[in-house]
């Protein structure tokens, strides 16, 4: 039964990958994620349900609408792929039990917000702002995070990155951190706890300044091109849900954690 539990919930994370898609490509546009029905944003069709399938559609028509033959963005069955990993994953870390969907909805968010961010290099405050108080009240009473941890994380997540776009702001002359930026950190503070901005901080810097380099080499704008920082900080959060503890036990006292 367990193999067809691993199976169920692959298929519901495919399945609700697939609506994150038109959050993802609704919400910079401030367009209902509910109405109209999923169409070709090429012509204009409606998406029969057969060609709706999260992942399968994609590769059974070549990645091109049925109708017109336009090509789709291989986007689509990426994230789909990313979140029914990640719901599997949340599911043998959590099991049955209420800090599962808890988990899987701040995941979910963080997908929406990494993609938003790469394409249009915002960060919504629809998803950010009301996203504070409902991370601090679910860490709290399913996460079992202390409400003082997670009320830090939010002053000190918010307040770090608001210091660093400040100093930077004034040593450059030019903005380097968006505002959209200092909400997220906030609300990951405020579902994980204080403790995780660290490791947030610390992994998301790292990447994001190798990645920003190879991005600057390759693009040849030395350091005038902007580098969206949302992706990074989301992936560090989603990795600080598997590995984080671990790596603080294994700084604080020199071995991991069982």
């Amino acid at each position: 039964m367990d193999l067809y539990w691993k199976v169920f919930f692959f298929i519901v994370g495919a399945a609700i990958g697939s609506f994150l898609n038109v959050c993802i490509w609704r919400v910079p546009q401030e367009k209902s994620i509910v109405f109209p029905s999923s169409h070709c944003p090429a012509c204009g069709h409606a998406i029969r349900w057969f060609d709706n399938l999260p992942i399968l559609s994609y590769l059974l028509l070549r990645g091109k609408c049925r109708d017109c033959g336009g090509r789709i963005s291989v986007q689509y069955p990426v994230v789909e792929a990313i979140t029914a990993l990640l719901s599997l994953a949340l599911y043998l870390k959590y099991g049955f039990s209420w800090q599962y969907p808890a988990a899987f909805a701040f995941v979910c968010a963080l997908i929406v917000v990494a993609f938003i961010d790469l394409e249009h290099q915002i960060i919504p405050d629809v998803i950010s702002l009301p996203g504070i108080p409902v991370c601090l009240i679910v860490a709290v009473f399913v996460m079992g995070v202390p409400f003082l941890d997670a009320l830090l994380g939010v002053v000190i997540g918010g307040g770090f990155l608001f210091l660093v776009a400040v100093v930077y702001q004034f040593l450059t002359r030019r903005e380097g951190m968006g505002g959209g930026d200092i909400k997220l950190l906030a609300m990951m503070g405020a579902f994980l706890g204080w403790k995780s901005l660290f490791f947030i901080v610390f992994v998301s810097s790292l990447f994001g300044a190798l990645v920003g380099v190879a991005v600057l080499a390759a693009q040849r704008k030395g350091f005038r091109a902007a580098i969206p920082y949302g992706p990074f900080l989301s992936a560090a959060a989603v990795a600080y849900l598997f590995w984080g503890e671990a790596f603080m036990t294994f700084i604080l006292t020199g071995r991991f954690a069982p």
